[in-house]
């Protein structure tokens, strides 16, 4: 069981930082970020804690593997400043952000279908695709435009050997075939979910040279563990701010 965020034991800031294994400077920096309410002062000046501050370092400290330091670090000065609702409204955005990312994986998945042996390319690229000789053909602008990315973008990526355009023999400028917009879907996506270049490029050169989709599989296995591990630490970060809100009463 937790401690009891009501009682009116005093505690040294070794006493908090030895409960969760920090250093005292930790526990003084945090009191300054707000993420502590101010601690009382004895007649020598000396901080003391109470067991609510206790309360509010699990607090934050099981909030930061769900939402992240920084927004963790503004939930509690929201929570300690008395402005609950900010705290709420930053919570419900770690949970959209969290639902954006499992649509992305979703959309990474949809687009491994694509790359399966013998899929038909996506149909129909958007505007600009006609213009490019060969049906879903696309030029480099409309491609940039229908990913949401600048041009610059794609040729960092031709450059990082994510995508292989060819060049048209009249005009020198980059076709973009079915599998290489393909490419740069799936390039796009994982780039969404935090993967560096550096470790897209291996995945799809893997596709591309047969041997199968399995590194893509458990990147994206790995993927969605990693979304399952921030939902449940989202749920307990917020059951430690809640007795937390519940003791500041």
């Amino acid at each position: 069981m937790g401690p009891n965020l009501q009682s009116g034991e005093r505690l040294r800031p070794v006493d908090l930082a030895r409960g969760q294994g920090l250093s005292t400077q930790a526990v003084r920096n945090y009191e300054e970020a707000g993420i502590l309410p101010a601690a009382g002062r004895t007649p020598h000046g000396y901080r003391t804690y109470t067991p609510l501050h206790a309360g509010a370092l699990g607090a934050f400290l099981a909030l930061v593997p769900g939402h992240g330091h920084r927004t963790a670090t503004s939930i509690m000065r929201a929570v300690n400043r008395g402005a609950a609702e900010e705290a709420f409204r930053l919570i419900d955005e770690s949970h959209s952000q969290l639902l954006d990312d499992r649509r992305t994986l979703q959309a990474v998945e949809s687009a491994l279908r694509d790359l399966e042996p013998g899929a038909a390319p996506r149909p129909g690229a958007a505007s600009g695709q006609a213009s490019a000789s060969g049906p879903g053909s696309m030029f480099i602008g409309p491609l940039a435009r229908q990913l949401g990315i600048r041009p610059a973008t794609l040729r960092k990526w031709e450059q990082a050997g994510l995508v292989r355009p060819r060049r048209d023999p009249q005009t020198g400028y980059r076709v973009y075939d079915g599998p290489d917009v393909t490419d740069a879907r799936l390039a796009h996506q994982l780039r969404r979910g935090g993967y560096p270049l550096e470790q897209i490029a291996p995945l799809i050169d893997h596709v591309r040279s047969a041997g199968g989709l399995e590194p893509l599989e458990a990147a994206l296995r790995d993927w969605n563990g990693r979304l399952s591990a921030r939902g449940r630490a989202m749920l307990a970060g917020a059951a430690e701010l809640e007795a937390y809100l519940r003791a500041r009463g």
